[in-house]
Formats: C-alpha cells, sequence, structure tokens
C-alpha cells in the first residue's frame, strides 16, 4: 500500500490548528484502506477469501470502510462478537481464540457465526453440550498445532513448538473418537496459524503449500468429509525497513499457480489477516514538547508515548517517522532546534522504556513540530496500556478525503 503523506500531512496541520493542546492523535486514512484492501481481495484468486482479524483494530470507521470489500470478520472474545453483530447485522463472523468462556460459547451459538474454531478437546466438550442445551449444530474447524520443516521461521511463531495455540496431532485421534457421538458439533475443516510477521511472498506461498498437504492427508486419514481450511493471518509489516515491504503481487501471482491444486482438492481456502490490512493506513502524531542533551545523546520528548502508541515496544524496533514542521511558535524566547542529529524519541512516561525511536536521523526537528509515524494502524492504540498516567487519550481522526479530516 502506497503511503499518502501529502494528504496526511496536510490533516495534521490542520488538526494542529484546530487544537489548544499539543497535538496527539492518531490518523487513520480511510480512502487508502478502502483501495489497499480492494487491491488485496482482488489479488486472492478463486479458492481462497478474506476475513478481517478485527483484533488488529476495531474502530467503527474501519470496519465500515472493510465491510463491503472482505467476506467476513474474525472476532476473538464475546466482547468482538458482540460488538461486530451490533454493528454489522448480516456480515459473516467466526470466532477463533484459546482459552473462550462458557459464555463467549453461548454468544457464538445464539448469533450464529459462520464458523467457530475450537482450540482444545476441553473447549470442545464445554461446546458441544451448550450448543445442545440450545438446540443448535455448531459448525467449526479444529485448530492443528504441528512441526514445520526448516525455512518458515519468523519473529512470531504461533505452533510448531510448545504454545497455547490449537491441538497437537498426538491428540487428534481423541478429538476425533469424540465427535464421533457428537449431533451438536459439525466439523467443517481445519484451522492452521502456525506463524506471523511473515515477509516473504516465496516462503508463505510454501507454507501454503504445506498446509494443503498436511489438510488432505489428515482428511484421507480419517476419512473425512473437510472442505475447509483457515491458513490464519501471518503476513507481516516491515518497521524496520518500511521501503521493503511484503510482494504482494508476486504471492498473488503464485496462489494463481497454487489455486488448481485447492481447486482439484475440493479444498476452499480462507485468510484472516489483520496487520497487514489496516496497519498501512493508520499514524501516530506527536507534538514535540521538549529537547534534551543528557549523557552524549539527544532526546526528543513528545506528547504522548508508548501508552498510546505500544507499537515499537510490542515488536522491539525503532519506529520510522516523519518531521512534520509547523512554523507557529508562541513562546518569547529562542525555539530550541537540533540540525544533522540522531535522536531518541520518547513519550510523558515515568520510565525509561517509553522510547518509540532510538538513534533516528534527522535533519532538523523543533520544538512545537509535530513527528508523523506511519504503520499505526494495527495493534497499536488497542493494545497500548492506556491508562497509565491517565494523560488524556489521543484523538482519533479520520481522513474521508485529501480535503478533509473529522
Amino acid at each position: 500500500m502506497e503511503l499518502r503523506w501529502t494528504a496526511v500531512e496536510e490533516a495534521v496541520r490542520r488538526a494542529h490548528a484546530e487544537g489548544d493542546e499539543p497535538l496527539c492523535a492518531y490518523l487513520y486514512d480511510l480512502p487508502a484502506l478502502a483501495a489497499h484492501a480492494r487491491e488485496l481481495r482482488r489479488s486472492l484468486p478463486g479458492p481462497f477469501g478474506l476475513f478481517y482479524a478485527a483484533k488488529a483494530n476495531a474502530e467503527r470507521p474501519l470496519l465500515q470502510t472493510l465491510a463491503g470489500v472482505v467476506d467476513g470478520f474474525e472476532a476473538s472474545s464475546r466482547g468482538e462478537l458482540e460488538w461486530l453483530r451490533s454493528n454489522f447485522a448480516s456480515t459473516p463472523l467466526i470466532l477463533s481464540g484459546p482459552g473462550k468462556t462458557d459464555a463467549e460459547l453461548a454468544t457464538a451459538c445464539r448469533l450464529g457465526v459462520e464458523l467457530l474454531h475450537v482450540e482444545s478437546l476441553g473447549e470442545l466438550r464445554r461446546l458441544a453440550l451448550i450448543a445442545s442445551s440450545l438446540g443448535r449444530r455448531v459448525p467449526v474447524l479444529l485448530r492443528l498445532n504441528f512441526p514445520l520443516g526448516p525455512g518458515h521461521e519468523t519473529s512470531l511463531v504461533m505452533g510448531g513448538r510448545p504454545t497455547p495455540f490449537g491441538i497437537e496431532l498426538d491428540q487428534l485421534p481423541g478429538v476425533m473418537d469424540f465427535l464421533g457421538g457428537q449431533e451438536s458439533i459439525q466439523v467443517k475443516g481445519l484451522h492452521f496459524h502456525l506463524l506471523s510477521h511473515q515477509l516473504d511472498a516465496d516462503r508463505h506461498l510454501g507454507l501454503l503449500e504445506e498446509y494443503l498437504r498436511r489438510f488432505t492427508e489428515l482428511r484421507a486419514h480419517y476419512r473425512a468429509d473437510w472442505s475447509h481450511l483457515n491458513v490464519g493471518g501471518g503476513i507481516g509489516i516491515n518497521y524496520r525497513a518500511p521501503e521493503s515491504q511484503f510482494d504482494l503481487a508476486r504471492f498473488s501471482e503464485g496462489l494463481g499457480r497454487l489455486a488448481g491444486r485447492f481447486e482439484a482438492a475440493g479444498v476452499s481456502a480462507r485468510f484472516e489477516l489483520g496487520r497487514y490490512v489496516t496497519a498501512p493506513c493508520g499514524y501516530y502524531a506527536v507534538e514535540v514538547l521538549d529537547l534534551k542533551r543528557c549523557f552524549g545523546e539527544t532526546f526528543v520528548v513528545c506528547r504522548g508515548g508508548t501508552h498510546h502508541f505500544r507499537t515499537p515496544q510490542a515488536q522491539g524496533h525503532s519506529h520510522p517517522f516523519r518531521v512534520v514542521p509547523i512554523d507557529e511558535w508562541r513562546y518569547p524566547f529562542a525555539r530550541p532546534s537540533v540540525e544533522g542529529a540522531r535522536v531518541n524519541v520518547v513519550g510523558q512516561l515515568c520510565t525509561p522504556k517509553d522510547v518509540l525511536a532510538r538513534e533516528a536521523p534527522v535533519e532538523r526537528v523543533r520544538v512545537g513540530d509535530v513527528l508523523l509515524f506511519p504503520y499505526a494502524g494495527a495493534y497499536a492504540w488497542n493494545i497500548s496500556h492506556q491508562h497509565f498516567l491517565m494523560h488524556a487519550p489521543p484523538r482519533q481522526l479520520f481522513l474521508h478525503s485529501e480535503e478533509a479530516a473529522c
């Protein structure tokens, strides 16, 4: 997705001019999101569907932008299920995630989710009782955890090793034995989501080939009539080198070659993407409050911090940013400025871990300028420790066109 820097920077300047306090805001470029989602959906050939993982960012305007493009939404909690259904009465929903409570399972049954992804035999037993008591027959996918061969490592591995996710293969016979006598459960297929943060298109295509092989082998072994395979998400965002993002065109070309094999096997596959969908549409904008030197390093202290934008700490990287010059200066003394330097960008929290960027080069930054962090549209505000120090939350701004944000 190409970032529309000009439109976004203009929106930042408008927001700065309209505010009485130093600027701290999230800005979401909805036209860019819509274009990106349409391109992504078009890139997935016949047997491949696309659900949006709402846990990445469930702001209503983003969901409304995506609702007419994706095939449905994925929820991972009762709260997400109820939020999605209350705003989108007819959009297909699925429920995933470990540690589901009885209330969450019952809510999924009552709301009529399209599929429920089961994580363990214990969860399956509880679901069978709940579905039976409600007089429902629930369609499910069994989430499996199995080892992957070399070449499938990323910075965030969800399976192939001890994790809380999925059913290990040696436990599957017991699951299948239990299912033999259950009328309230209909197994439609399997769910494989073993890694995330994949940046290599060819490796991700190889992973899908491995998924298809595993699926067809297990289906044949158990003489099952499964036809659905959920391949999770997994496509990442390159925060460290933003100019080198996942090659969607190459991936789409490879999917075209794989599509015939999925169709010949009678398998429909579904992607469940979150970060890759919305991260590029979001920006975190913070005004510079102070410039400081300490033990030979320069610190740019900003309005906000990791309690608003946890992504850099969660991912362990120095987040890229741009300086948006703001010419207004309201004080009678000389404006502090740094030029041609490397700086550490920090927030307002009482901890040395409140760092958004380290040793980042800048041509010039002044107190009163705004720093604009891209790729902040997923797992950002919604995963942050928002109430620490009780600072006011960032503004939430939505760019609907190049001319206006509201």
